[in-house]
């Protein structure tokens, strides 16, 4: 084997390896479900704090994307029909945008009708565990991580793992 071709076997085998070992070690802990969600206390667009505990008693869908990211742009139509056709019936979906936009999340958080919040920090990406965009996790009313789905998310998939969680009868408020 020549020298140039060794070299490209090292390097395709270290980058294998990295994304080996650090795919592993960025997995959220809630992969399987049944984990206490994180905290998650974050302002929405007009600057009010929503945090996830107040919403305890609701299923929560914790949506975090980024607005240069296409497959986050690509699932927001399904999400807004998710949300649009549970509204009121014991569900919430919170958007966890990337600060680094801004103003493009300002831009589209327009044609979005659910809660937008903003990780000016992404202070919120670790104890998630959240290792790329999009990435969604189905919180049960009692706070507990049901699901993760890693990548784009479509209605069927939200609402298929969405209906066995919801509860008989919603809290007030």
């Amino acid at each position: 084997m020549n020298g140039r071709l060794k070299l490209v076997l090292v390097a395709l085998l270290a980058v294998v390896a990295f994304q080996v070992f650090f795919r592993g070690r960025n997995e959220p802990r809630s992969q399987g479900g049944g984990h206490p969600a994180p905290p998650l206390a974050l302002p929405d667009l007009a600057g009010r704090t929503v945090d996830l505990g107040s919403l305890r008693g609701k299923v929560v869908a914790v949506n975090f994307w980024a607005s240069w990211c296409g497959p986050c742009r690509a699932e927001i139509p399904d999400l807004a029909e998710v949300w649009k056709a549970h509204q009121g019936k014991c569900f919430e979906l919170l958007g966890v945008a990337e600060e680094s936009g801004r103003e493009d999340v300002l831009a589209m958080a327009r044609d979005i009708p659910y809660p937008i919040l903003f990780d000016a920090r992404a202070t919120a990406l670790e104890p998630w565990g959240v290792p790329a965009y999009p990435r969604t996790y189905l919180v049960d009313a009692q706070g507990t991580v049901q699901h993760v789905f890693a990548g784009s998310l479509d209605r069927e998939t939200l609402t298929a793992a969405l209906q066995p969680l919801l509860p008989a009868s919603c809290p007030k408020g």
